[in-house]
């Protein structure tokens, strides 16, 4: 499918599914829908701060693993897992940039227990159309940056995030469906393991 019919396609899945929900989702509903979250996976559409678009499939595996392949002619592959976060770029042969999770905002729906009742962790909760939105940030670290979570309900379910870095750079991620899967294989988030896997 081509980028710009996904991105129509799925603004459209987005709206349609909302109609049914046309309050803003509360605060107690968004956790329990990412607490209850074990293994799922999506094709997702990036659109990146410069105003590119890739495409790709993320693999989620609470607690604390993530997994972005983007397709090609991208090919690249990020993992959290392990408390890191780990960018492969195929065109490099150095090893993967790495990074705690804990310094980025995805470590925020990642987390083994999610509480939104901290103080200044939630900075927006708000309606969008038929959507909710809630911006999340670490209380304690707000200059980690924020992520801005998209949810439709009855039943609750995220569609979309954008992720405010701590240089201020936007990513969004639109995912077609977000679907929980029985197992996702945990060699998947094994960081050392896939920089084994290409010789360094």
């Amino acid at each position: 499918m081509r980028r710009r019919s996904f991105i129509v396609t799925a603004t459209a899945v987005l709206l349609m599914t909302g109609q049914a929900w046309a309050e803003k989702v509360p605060l107690n509903d968004v956790a329990r829908y990412i607490q209850g979250i074990t293994s799922a996976t999506s094709d997702f559409t990036q659109i990146n701060d410069d105003g590119t678009i890739t495409t790709g499939t993320i693999f989620i595996k609470r607690p604390g693993r993530a997994r972005f392949e983007y397709d090609p002619p991208d090919n690249s592959l990020v993992i959290a897992g392990g408390s890191q976060v780990a960018i492969f770029d195929p065109k490099s042969n150095v090893r993967p940039e790495q990074f705690p999770l804990a310094r980025t905002p995805l470590n925020l729906i990642l987390a083994r227990n999610i509480n939104f009742n901290q103080n200044n962790m939630i900075v927006g909760h708000r309606e969008e159309g038929e959507a909710t939105v809630v911006t999340v940030q670490d209380p304690k670290h707000p200059e980690y940056g924020n992520i801005q979570l998209k949810f439709t309900g009855n039943p609750v379910q995220l569609r979309q995030w954008v992720i405010t870095n701590d240089a201020g750079q936007k990513t969004t991620v639109i995912m077609q469906q977000l679907q929980e899967t029985s197992s996702i294989p945990s060699r998947k988030f094994n960081i050392p393991q896939e920089i084994a896997a290409r010789g360094f």
